[in-house]
């Protein structure tokens, strides 16, 4: 059953696919070669938008000719593809990009299926670009993503079995409220937050938790769960966007936990056409920073080889180019150590709640 909100942005997304491969038909028939044109999805043609501080495609385009074999297979699988968002969209269905992959084998010519579910999901990802619809609005899901959020906030949810009210704090248990595929379903009616608080790991989210900070500080706790998973950062933009709530990131004191808050704040290059839609640059970067590793005396862990490399490509990388990530970042390379969020915890365990998290959020203007 479809609800009233997501019906029309079914329906556009179907009339933008069949566009597009309407496009296709209409080149058949005026006698020229089909071709479809994507911006180039390399690393060499991202730029970093310093005015919108996000990451977005250049203006290198590849195209996908009939002309080649291979050209041809890449817009037959586009074709068929197409042919199966639009009737999933007319049936109400969703499926997951593993599913789309399997499902692939069962079309009847062997060229449209696909090779590796690397492949299809690049495909869905090259639709996305050129009909300007996000996969949400294909009703294309990723496999579990299991975030959650906790905190003083209450929404209105669209399911398949109709709305439902839901205060994320009062009517979840520890583990929170899971954060659906697409958050955009999700009304916010109400809310006593002060500010939202992303963080990396379920050890770390699960102490916040248990010590009560979410209802002490009126805070909404995010669980990035890791690299976070597309609606995790959609949620935490329009939470920030539309409560006009501050954000910020919470990780392990590593290069690839500033790449999370990176991803966060400014975009990834992987997702680089929903920049705008999905990065929050207005996002502060809490800790651990390598000064806390100094200051507090943590346990750590010496820094791989890996973990050099990463780091003085940070150095490079613009969402990285302020004095703060530069000096963390030298400072990092100098002591040649990486500490975890849990080990604030041979401080004890109410130290982060009780002292790190209240004076770091203090001394940033959060709190």
């Amino acid at each position: 059953m479809s609800t009233d909100n997501d019906a029309p942005q079914s329906r556009v997304a179907r009339e933008k696919l069949i566009d597009l491969a309407a496009e296709f038909y209409d080149q058949f028939a005026e006698g020229d070669v089909p071709t479809m044109s994507i911006p180039t999805r390399t690393k060499s043609n991202i730029e970093y938008d310093e005015d919108k501080d996000v990451w977005v495609y250049g203006d290198r385009q590849s195209t996908r000719s009939a002309k080649t074999v291979s050209g041809a297979e890449k817009l037959l699988k586009a074709t068929y593809t197409i042919d199966f968002l639009a009737q999933q969209l007319d049936e109400d269905r969703s499926s997951t990009l593993r599913e789309l992959y399997y499902l692939s084998e069962s079309w009847d010519l062997e060229e449209a299926q696909f090779e590796s579910q690397d492949e299809s999901n690049d495909l869905v990802e090259d639709l996305e670009i050129v009909s300007e619809v996000t996969r949400e609005d294909f009703h294309m899901r990723p496999e579990e993503s299991g975030a959650t959020l906790m905190g003083p906030l209450q929404i209105r949810e669209q399911t398949r079995r109709g709305e439902r009210e839901i205060h994320c704090q009062e009517d979840v248990g520890e583990g929170g409220y899971q954060i659906p595929n697409n958050p955009d379903t999700i009304e916010f009616l109400d809310h006593d937050a002060d500010f939202i608080l992303c963080v990396e790991t379920g050890g770390m989210r699960d102490r916040l938790v248990e010590n009560g900070f979410d209802e002490e500080y009126n805070v909404i706790v995010v669980h990035l769960k890791g690299q976070p998973a597309r609606a995790t950062r959609r949620i935490t933009k329009r939470l920030h966007d539309e409560l006009d709530l501050p954000v910020v990131v919470f990780t392990d004191g590593d290069p690839w936990s500033y790449r999370i808050y990176g991803s966060v704040a400014y975009g990834s290059i992987k997702s680089a056409h929903l920049s705008e839609y999905l990065a929050t640059p207005e996002a502060e970067f809490v800790g651990i920073r390598p000064q806390d590793i100094v200051d507090y005396d943590l346990p750590t862990d010496p820094l791989s080889d890996s973990d050099i490399n990463a780091l003085e490509s940070e150095l490079e990388d613009p969402r990285f180019q302020t004095d703060f990530w530069k000096e963390q970042i030298e400072l990092q390379l100098d002591i040649g150590k990486k500490a975890e969020q849990q080990a604030l915890a041979s401080r004890g365990l109410d130290f982060v709640t009780d002292t790190y998290l209240p004076e770091r959020l203090t001394e940033m203007g959060v709190l």
